[in-house]
């Protein structure tokens, strides 16, 4: 499990021990395990209770559209309960008040593309798994398998003001597996991490990676062309499982159940619309090119991923409501990443199109919003005009649409969980630092206090170790 400080172990442990206490005396219900409906790998997530917060006299970045400045928030219950220029304080004796002048506030930041816990934190090959390159299609595979809930790394995003995020399989594969999305907090197993009803992600991956991880095997596909006969062929199969699963239910065929098949039941599960669509994909002709496969078996695909060459294409990717998650200024590592101009941000954006700044870095996921100030800045030196209220859209509900969560957080909306970030001063400053980080709610980090700076199991060994040595002087 992670604990917060390695002082608080014990207290912890006993809780831990009551809780499950608890569980073995709740009654056991009657009806039979084959009546209930198979809940295995469903979000068991609990958000921390709170008491009431009421940050006062900051400015306020809603990503709603709206700047309010020398505004107020108040948030209970994991919910925020009222935003504006001024939020009457409730009659609350456990009331927190928060005199915010001179800070920022914003939604909770959203990384679109994170592979953290499947590559952990220290990166070795035993605990690298996020790429099952044994075929070009491995749809069957789900990253959440892989999540290790105690890399170090999490806590470092969370103190980047990171609060949600997905997580995917790698990009070797045509049709790499299921993404997850997590909510950024302490916990013992994935499940307990998983964003409440948020829909499973397909990774897919075009161009250069599966030509060339199945090209040196000696195996297809080896080009281009054979990379879009293997999406063809798949999304047919899937095509066919799908009707007969439907033949299956309406009682026609030969009245026997189709064998359950995990590769294809993906699959399927997109062409219903349950799963979405995240695409690595960096020209602009293969996007095109994914959205003629996406058009010939009627399914949308939500976002490509590093999409470098979006800005040639950002009118159909507007017209074809595809998002693209993007660098600031990471381009030119290989050939297909090589015609990257910074301004792509802003030029999706000004496109009308979804536009969305991500990291696909265990580094870069501690920064995204100097990332947002950096595209924001390219597009402003083109005479764009673009505002810190719209750039905060690129990390927190553009994402949260890609991901299809923007209903229960991305933007400080009455209603919606309260993750929320206190900023020590503009966001969009490389002098500025989260301050506090609320998830549903609950402060989760306070860069002035230990107590709310998580560290994991993981760590304590060495965090007990490096406290000993300073308190004997040795560091």
């Amino acid at each position: 499990m992670i604990k917060f400080h390695a002082k608080t172990r014990l207290t912890l442990a006993a809780l831990i021990s009551a809780a499950f206490l608890s569980a073995c005396e709740q009654p056991q219900k009657e009806e039979s395990k084959k009546e209930e409906p198979n809940t295995a790998f469903e979000s068991t997530y609990q958000a921390h209770s709170y008491h009431p917060v009421l940050i006062q006299n900051a400015t306020i970045l809603t990503a709603a559209g709206d700047r309010i400045d020398q505004g107020s928030i108040l948030f209970k219950d994991g919910k925020i309960v009222a935003i504006g220029q001024s939020v009457e304080a409730p009659a609350d004796k456990n009331l927190e008040v928060i005199d915010a002048e001179g800070k920022w506030v914003t939604p909770g930041l959203i990384d679109v593309h994170s592979h953290l816990g499947v590559y952990p934190a220290p990166g070795v090959d035993s605990s690298a798994d996020g790429n099952e390159m044994t075929a070009p299609v491995t749809a069957e595979v789900w990253a959440e398998h892989s999540v290790w809930p105690h890399d170090p790394q999490f806590e470092l995003a969370l103190a980047g003001g990171v609060t949600s995020m997905q997580i995917l399989p790698g990009s070797a594969n045509l049709i790499g597996g299921r993404t997850v999305t997590l909510k950024n907090v302490p916990a013992r197993s994935v499940m307990e991490m998983k964003f409440p009803d948020a829909p499973h992600g397909l990774k897919m991956a075009c161009g250069e990676n599966p030509k060339r991880v199945y090209g040196n095997k000696g195996r297809s596909p080896m080009t281009r062309m054979a990379n879009i006969a293997g999406f063809r062929e798949a999304w047919i199969k899937a095509a066919d499982y799908k009707k007969q699963w439907e033949d299956y239910e309406n009682g026609e065929g030969n009245g026997k159940a189709p064998k359950r098949d995990l590769q294809l039941e993906t699959l399927a599960g997109v062409l219903d619309g349950e799963i979405l669509i995240h695409n690595h994909c960096y020209r602009a002709d293969e996007m095109a090119l994914m959205m003629e496969i996406a058009e010939e078996f009627d399914f949308q695909i939500s976002t490509f991923h590093h999409a470098v060459e979006s800005y040639k294409i950002a009118d159909k990717l507007a017209e074809n409501n595809v998002c693209s998650a993007l660098w600031s200024d990471w381009w030119g590592f290989k050939q297909e990443a090589f015609d990257m101009v910074p301004e792509n941000v802003a030029l999706v954006e000004k496109a009308g199109a979804c536009a969305i700044v991500h990291s696909d870095s265990p580094t870069g996921i501690q920064h995204l919003n100097k990332d947002a100030a950096k595209s924001m800045a390219s597009g402003n030196a083109m005479g764009m005009n673009i505002t810190p209220e719209k750039a905060i859209e690129w990390i927190t509900i553009n994402p949260a649409k890609s991901m299809g969560i923007a209903e229960q957080t991305g933007s400080l909306e009455a209603g919606k969980m309260a993750d929320i970030v206190l900023w020590d001063g503009n966001p969009f400053s490389v002098y500025s630092k989260a301050e506090k980080v609320f998830i549903d709610g609950a402060l989760m980090y306070d860069r002035h206090d230990e107590k709310y700076q998580p560290v994991s199991d993981f760590q304590l060994g060495q965090y007990d170790l490096e406290v000993d040595a300073q308190e004997e002087g040795a560091l």
